[in-house]
This record gives C-alpha cells, structure tokens and sequence, in this order.
C-alpha cells in the first residue's frame, strides 16, 4: 500500500480508538479505512476486529472494579459469548468473499442504526436508575438496600437461560461482523434488571472482549489478517484511546456520535449504489 493509504489507516485508528474510549462505534472507522485501502471486505474485517481488540482489553481494565460481584452474569454471558463469537467467526471463514461483500452494506447499516439507538438506550437506563435511587432514599424505615443490581444474581433460571440464549444470537452476529453488539449486550443486560451503567458498560466490555477474542483467534489460525495492517493500526488505535480521547471529549459526545453515524449511513449508502450499478 502507498504512504496515503497507511497515514489514512493509522489516523483512522487512532481516531476510532479515541471514539471507543467516549462512545463507541470505532469499527464503523476503520473498517470503511480499510475498504478505501484496498482490502477485501473478508480481510478488511478481521483485520479491524485484530486491530481494535487491544484498545477493548485496556477499556475492560477501566471498568474491572465496576464489574462488582456480578458472578452469575459473568458466568451466563461469558459462556455463549465465546461459543457465539466461535460461530460467527467460522461462518465469516466459510462465506464466500463475494457473497460477504454483498452484505457488507447492510451489515453496516444495521450496526450504525444499532450505534444511533444507544444513546437514547443509556439515558432511559440512567433515567431508571435514578428513579430507583429516589425511591430508595424515600424508604427511610426501610433496611439499608444490597449494593445495586447485586439482587439479580438470583434471578429465575428461566429469565437467565432467555438472556442466555439472546447474548448466543449477539455473539453469533459480533463473531461474524460485530459493529454494534454494544448496544444488544445493554439492552439484555437492561432487560434482566440492571440499571448500574458503569457495571452495564462494564460487563459488556468482558463480553465484547470474549466475543472478539474467540474471533481475532480464529482469524490468525486461517490467515484472514493482514498483519501489517493490523499492527499498525493497533499501535494507532491504543495511542487514540489514551490521547485522542481528549480531543473527542472537547469536541463533544453528542458531535462524535453524530460523526460516526454519518460516516456510517453514508457509506452504507454508497455501498448499496455501487451494487446496483
């Protein structure tokens, strides 16, 4: 590839990494990066599910103390999130690169929707957790509350094999593809009972870290990455995450989203004309 090319991918990381670090959605970054370079969308995937994964494992540090005594949903999530990302990983290894290339545009379009509704998802959880913190304040006569969202570890089997099987069909999708599982993963933890975001965010983050984990290992074994590529644009992506995420908060939260979802609706969009010409 030309010095273009590589200074374009290595911003692209860096500015994904920063992205990551205050809202997610870096994929719809560097895998649209990787496209204009060149590489086929079977590589361009893996090679940005390889680059981006050390930025994930530093952001899961951030959150360890967060993840609290949460040991049932540790152990429920975890379970399907390696066997789903295993299964979506080998299904992107058997699907011919025309037919992958094909969904590409949809797939993408789907993960910016996703990415779109997780800002309104977080506040309705924030909203809740507020509401339950007034109500307990309120019950002054009552004895002190377990430390929050502790209760749910002895929820019904039942309501745990259904997330159980919900976080298998998540992990299936982010083992194949995996922009946007972030906002699924909330949205089962939201349905549980959960209303701690920092304890959400946090088990979202092992999650996505199994997830892609089982993937990237996948992904060395059959020579999906392009490993120059994917070092370089990890050594950008983890020097986003520690300084460009500065940079990404002064811009603003809400701007950054804003960026990301028009990046990502814009190349879908392209993507769809190109296939029908």
């Amino acid at each position: 590839m030309s010095l273009e090319h590589n200074l374009v991918l290595i911003f692209a990381a860096m500015m994904a990494g920063a992205v990551n670090s205050v809202a997610g959605g870096g994929t719809l970054l560097t895998f649209p990066a990787l496209l204009w370079a060149g590489q086929t969308a079977k590589i361009a995937n893996a090679t940005s599910t390889v680059a981006l994964w050390p930025g994930q494992l530093s952001s899961l540090l951030g959150y360890r103390r967060k993840i609290g005594r949460s040991h049932t949903a540790i152990l429920c999530l975890g379970l399907p999130s390696l066997v789903g990302g295993g299964i979506g990983a080998l299904l992107l290894l058997r699907t011919p690169a025309s037919t992958f290339a094909r969904l590409v545009p949809f797939l993408i379009l789907m993960a910016t929707v996703l990415f779109a509704l997780q800002e309104p998802l977080t506040r309705l959880l924030r909203a809740r957790a507020r509401r339950r913190a007034r109500q307990e304040d309120s019950a002054a006569s009552e004895p002190p509350p377990v430390e929050e969202d502790d209760n749910l570890e002895a929820a019904s089997w039942r309501r745990w094999a259904a997330v159980m099987l919900y976080q298998l069909f998540v992990a299936i999708y982010g083992g194949y593809f995996g922009a946007g599982i972030g906002i699924l993963m909330l949205a089962a933890l939201g349905f549980m009972g959960f209303t701690n975001i920092h304890r959400m965010n946090g088990l979202k983050n092992l999650n996505g870290l199994c997830i892609n984990g089982v993937a990237v290992t996948l992904f060395m074994a059959n020579r999906l990455v392009n490993w120059h590529v994917a070092l370089m644009m990890a050594s950008g992506a983890i020097v986003g995450g520690y300084g460009g995420s500065g940079i990404a908060q002064r811009i603003g939260q809400r701007n950054v989203r804003r960026l990301v979802i028009l990046i990502g609706l814009g190349l879908a969009l392209y993507l769809l004309l190109q296939g029908w010409r």
